[in-house]
């Protein structure tokens, strides 16, 4: 019988884990802050704070509410911007005691290919992840909603990352056109606005994405009947926690059945992982590991609660490994 190690460990587009339980970004610092809570040797990996090129001080307060359902955020992508990020924290990123992935954002392409760029150069920054669901100043909506925009954004970034993984995470399209699985191939395909060449592959030999992140955070809002304002400065944010969770099985198991299993894309489910049944759930519904964050704000240590469930889980499942239970729901 396998030990916990061999149970648990996976592979995300050639980076082995020792685990498939991920921090999500912007929850454990802009790199390895949350490491003075939690030993992070113990997880498969973090994903550090969204950088774009510039410093960013966010939106006003308040910008995160607590809600009986989750937790509502308009952080703005406050953060020290790449120039800052490489001078900074690049030099310790080889050190941290497990894998990091690296989230870049923007509201043009040239952002993106930017940070992303310098993202690939920093020795131990073994993938990088695109938060494309931020404004699209050429566009004039989300890349994440638009798959024209999408495929040339993934294209032009996968040219500037030769030999860096490439993830992508998109937003929760749960309704209406483009669907999760529309943005999905754009983000796999990565085809070119004016139909050119796509990109000739990364580490993977793949033009777009070697992995997808779903999902981002879902559009809400809070208001306050006492006083009859927006709970949060920017009036709208987005939703995660518990109340998000089925939303994202749902899509997860769309989009891992119409183009993730048939490409061989891996999924990194994200969207209210509290316990380790949820991320057992989103394991079933197709994804390789999951990405925890409001679970860490609420209970630091939560992570290591989830991968000693998905141990047990896996040992009573009476297979070899948990890759052996993706995308294995019985539907």
């Amino acid at each position: 019988m396998p030990d916990a190690t061999d149970r648990l460990r996976t592979s995300i587009a050639g980076i082995d884990l020792r685990n498939p339980v991920l921090l999500a970004a912007g929850t454990c610092g802009t790199l390895d802050e949350m490491g003075d809570v939690l030993d992070l040797s113990r997880v498969g990996g973090l994903v550090t704070k969204s950088i774009t090129p510039e410093a960013r001080e966010g939106n006003q307060t308040w910008r995160v509410v607590e809600l009986g359902v989750g937790m509502l955020n308009a952080i703005g992508l406050a953060n020290i911007g790449v120039e800052a990020f490489e001078r900074d924290v690049g030099p310790r990123v080889a050190g941290v005691k497990t894998c990091v992935i690296g989230s870049a954002a923007g509201f043009r392409i040239d952002d993106y290919v930017r940070v992303a760029g310098a993202m690939g150069q920093i020795e131990g920054v073994r993938a990088v992840e695109l938060n494309v669901s931020c404004p699209n100043v050429h566009g004039g909506t989300e890349f994440g909603l638009d798959t024209r925009g999408l495929g040339e954004l993934v294209h032009q970034v996968r040219r500037a990352l030769p030999a860096t993984a490439l993830f992508v995470k998109l937003p929760p399209v749960a309704l209406g056109s483009p669907s999760i699985v529309d943005v999905a191939r754009a983000a796999i395909e990565a085809r070119p606005e004016g139909g050119g060449a796509t990109a000739s592959g990364g580490p993977g030999g793949r033009p777009g994405a070697d992995a997808l992140c779903l999902c981002n955070t879902t559009p809400a809002m809070a208001i306050d009947v006492r006083t009859r304002t927006p709970r949060l400065a920017n009036v709208t944010g987005g939703l995660s926690g518990p109340a998000v969770h089925p939303i994202v099985v749902r899509l997860i198991h769309q989009a891992f059945g119409a183009i993730a299993r048939p490409t061989a894309t891996p999924i990194i489910g994200i969207g209210g992982v509290l316990r380790w049944e949820d991320a057992a759930a989103f394991i079933l519904a197709g994804a390789s590991a999951v990405q925890i964050g409001t679970g860490l704000m609420a209970d630091p240590r939560s992570p290591l609660r989830v991968v000693k469930g998905l141990d047990r889980w896996v040992r009573e499942q009476g297979v070899a490994g948990v890759g052996d239970l993706v995308g294995a729901v019985k539907a």
